[in-house]
């Protein structure tokens, strides 16, 4: 949920940057203040929390990680459900407290938020047990013995989350991170920090009360979290960021899982649905305001279909509806900083030819309101088509055909999320398995995130490790491998003394084994 190396989006402020903390009698410290971006004001002011505090915070999560871990999955996830059950019942008070940080419009809060909360608890809850059971393996050559691997907890998770996904991209982590055993540390967002301070609420308790702490604060809370003795980092922001948070567990050899920024292309084929690609197109490049690390960043089109493609696309922007009355279609931007990165990459593209067909500017009223923007005649020469935007914007490129369309796309450092459109089912597959990215969707865009079994992650500068899905709740655990004995000898073989002819008899059993099995299979 970033942009490339230089830019401002959703992680940055998360860890090893971030806004100056000012001082309040308040909270007795240094302070973060946190405001509405609909309109400007002021909403609250929490703690920026020192080292000390985050270590305190670790050690009270490390505490309740040993009992925690000792209860079987089925227990685990009874507990994890009666959370689930706490969010329902306050899913109007979440709502609330997540669209004035963010900007959302409470439909969109609810979907992407919300939903997704409750389909990743749920298909845990279903299928957890089965994926971190331990699974025989066999022992080839050394067929006397038993071999296995278990899949055991880390210990406490370290999760850093960004702000524009402030519920979902702190539940994710934190939920998987506890149903394989673990505990977990959250810092959120200096920019949404009540949302985070509302996901503490939402596992406090007086059997598990410690389990999930969430600290506060601004860059020096978040490297104060890398650096604490987790015993792994999740972090989700930007690929400057990501390097840095990397940097930083590296002192330990703590390992991280980096969900990182996205450069999304897609890709509309001459046979493609045009009435469905366009508005594909329009909502999954406008959805949240366009702050969304899965956007549709940029768009190529075979030269045949380009210009009804275009037009029809118009007409989707033309009925967004854009407002802060709570039943609109987007809501406002969430961060000022990523506003001035959406204007700095259309004057780019502007200056460099790009033309602006709707849009362009933001709108002149309080708080971060940036319209629906389109532009076409864009290339590579621009920022708009090779940095992530992270905003409402786009960009339309006319392509040759489809073997151009697929160069440019995986001409990017990042490999997050691609979709392709045709109507011809096998092209769709052709072109998908050779996009550079490690999520696809064919006639959709986005939505894959929401099939919890899928795994979600990126390749390239777009992060390491997985979210959801078998990977998803194994990235939470150590595997062990455990081998024992089958059958009872009175010593090995190749202990000491070394048996003579030893080395006769080792070729004589690998050429039974492998030699003529190997030549049959080849055809020799």
């Amino acid at each position: 949920m970033a942009t490339t190396t230089g830019q401002v989006s959703a992680g940055d402020t998360a860890v090893l940057e971030g806004a100056e903390p000012v001082d309040d009698e308040t909270t007795g410290g240094p302070s973060i203040e946190t405001f509405d971006p609909r309109t400007a004001t002021l909403l609250a002011i929490v703690p920026d929390q020192s080292a000390s505090e985050v270590r305190a915070a670790v050690a009270r999560a490390r505490a309740a990680a040993g009992p925690w871990s000792n209860l079987t999955f089925k227990e685990r996830a009874r507990h994890l459900l009666v959370v689930r059950d706490r969010l329902l019942d306050r899913a109007e008070e979440l709502v609330g407290t997540i669209c004035a940080e963010t900007g959302k419009q409470p439909a969109e809060a609810v979907t992407t938020e919300l939903l997704a909360v409750c389909e990743t608890i749920d298909w845990y809850a279903r299928n957890g047990e089965r994926i971190l059971k331990p699974q025989h393996v066999g022992p080839g050559t050394m067929a006397h013995k038993s071999a296995w691997k278990r899949y055991e907890p880390l210990g406490v998770v370290g999760v850093i989350s960004p702000w524009n996904y402030p519920f979902t991209l702190s539940m994710t982590p934190t939920v998987t991170a506890l149903f394989a055993g673990n505990a977990a540390v959250l810092k959120p967002s200096e920019v949404t920090p009540t949302v985070g301070l509302a996901i503490g609420e939402l596992f406090a308790d007086d059997t598990w009360g410690d389990l999930v702490q969430v600290v506060t604060g601004g860059g020096a809370t978040g490297e104060a979290l890398v650096r604490s003795g987790v015993d792994k980092v999740c972090f989700t922001g930007s690929v400057r960021t990501g390097k840095r948070v990397m940097a930083a567990a590296a002192d330990s050899l703590t390992p991280v899982l980096l969900e990182l920024g996205g450069k999304d292309p897609m890709i509309v084929c001459d046979d493609a649905d045009l009435v469905r690609a366009a508005k594909g197109a329009v909502w999954g490049s406008m959805q949240n305001a366009g702050q969304t690390c899965m956007s549709v960043e940029r768009v190529y089109v075979e030269r045949g279909v380009h210009d009804e493609f275009v037009e029809k696309v118009l007409e989707e922007v033309a009925s967004i509806r854009q407002g802060d009355a709570g039943h609109g279609d987007i809501g406002s931007m969430t961060f000022e900083p990523q506003v001035a990165v959406v204007e700095r990459h259309l004057a780019d593209a502007v200056d460099k030819g790009a033309t602006v067909l709707v849009g362009g500017r933001r709108v002149e009223r309080d708080g971060l309101w940036f319209p629906p923007t389109v532009v076409v005649d864009v290339d590579h020469s621009m920022d708009l088509m090779t940095e992530e935007t992270f905003g409402p914007v786009l960009p339309i490129m006319a392509v040759a055909d489809s073997d151009e369309a697929l160069r440019l796309a995986n001409d990017s450092a990042y490999g997050l999320n691609s979709s392709v459109w045709t109507e011809d089912s096998d092209r769709g597959v052709q072109l998908a398995n050779r996009m550079q990215a490690g999520n696809v969707c064919i006639n959709d865009c986005l939505v894959s995130y929401a099939i919890t079994g899928l795994p979600f992650g990126g390749v390239k500068s777009s992060g390491i490790g997985r979210v959801h899905g078998s990977e998803g709740l194994r990235e939470m655990s150590q595997v062990k491998s455990v081998m024992a004995p089958r059958v009872k000898v009175p010593r090995e073989l190749w202990w000491f003394p070394v048996p003579r002819h030893l080395d006769r008899i080792a070729i004589a059993t690998m050429r039974a084994r492998f030699g003529s099995s190997v030549r049959t299979k080849l055809g020799r």
